[in-house]
């Protein structure tokens, strides 16, 4: 079986910004007099939707949901992330604009993200990639984030949706997911996927589950990639 679409996370393997969305995320919870540490967020929730992650934090801290605080967070970090950005732009991380044009050569591409839409057109903005990816699943496209496989089957279904129209459809068996943190992982693998993890957030031996883990995409290489196809 070829490989014949690749799906990417955005942040932490496309965009190098998981450490300002971190900064934003705690100011908007100190302002809720709530508290997130740096070891809780990349032990506990990196990788998942901030509203799964928001929901079991303030599930946590005060014994129930709170959707109303929920919301708050949400918007704030939302506009505390927009404005930092404006004023530092996010950069790709190195040897990532030469492998998305590599591949866009080889197959389709599509991004599926717990971030918001807004959140990657910004960053995508005016980079050599801005246009090369068919499909963009954001955060607000699904009802349940990472690990729940639900973004990945859907990145699927509007790559078989997306014109011109792949024949034969596409299915899980032919997707590479690039993804940098274990709940994404887990993510794609539920949803049927081959995973090729980025040791750019963790170190590699946290991502074990992937089918293989590359320090960067710099260093990936597409003869190694297209071997995890021909089993």
């Amino acid at each position: 079986m070829p490989l014949r679409a690749i799906i990417f996370d955005f942040n932490g393997v496309i965009a190098d910004d998981e450490t300002p969305h971190l900064l934003m995320f705690q100011q908007a919870l100190r302002e809720e007099g709530l508290r997130l540490t740096t070891e809780e967020y990349y032990g506990t929730f990196l990788g998942m939707d901030e509203r799964n992650c928001l929901a079991a934090l303030i599930e946590k801290t005060r014994g129930r949901r709170d959707s109303a605080c929920e919301r708050r967070v949400h918007d704030r970090k939302v506009a505390l992330f927009r404005a930092y950005t404006a004023a530092h732009p996010p950069e790709l991380f190195p040897g990532v604009a030469d492998f998305v044009k590599r591949a866009k050569h080889r197959c389709r591409l599509a991004i599926a993200s717990g971030g918001t839409r807004e959140q990657i057109a910004r960053a995508l903005a005016g980079t050599p990639i801005e246009k090369d990816f068919a499909v963009i699943v954001a955060a607000e496209d699904t009802a349940t984030g990472k690990p729940d496989p639900a973004i990945y089957r859907l990145a699927l279904q509007r790559l078989n949706e997306a014109t011109p129209l792949p024949q034969p459809p596409l299915r899980a068996a032919d997707c590479l997911v690039i993804e940098d943190s274990l709940a994404g992982i887990q993510s794609a693998k539920a949803a049927g996927m081959t995973v090729l993890a980025v040791a750019t957030t963790y170190p590699a031996d946290k991502l074990k589950e992937a089918d293989a883990v590359y320090s960067s995409l710099k260093t990936a290489s597409f003869a190694e990639i297209e071997k995890l196809f021909r089993n």
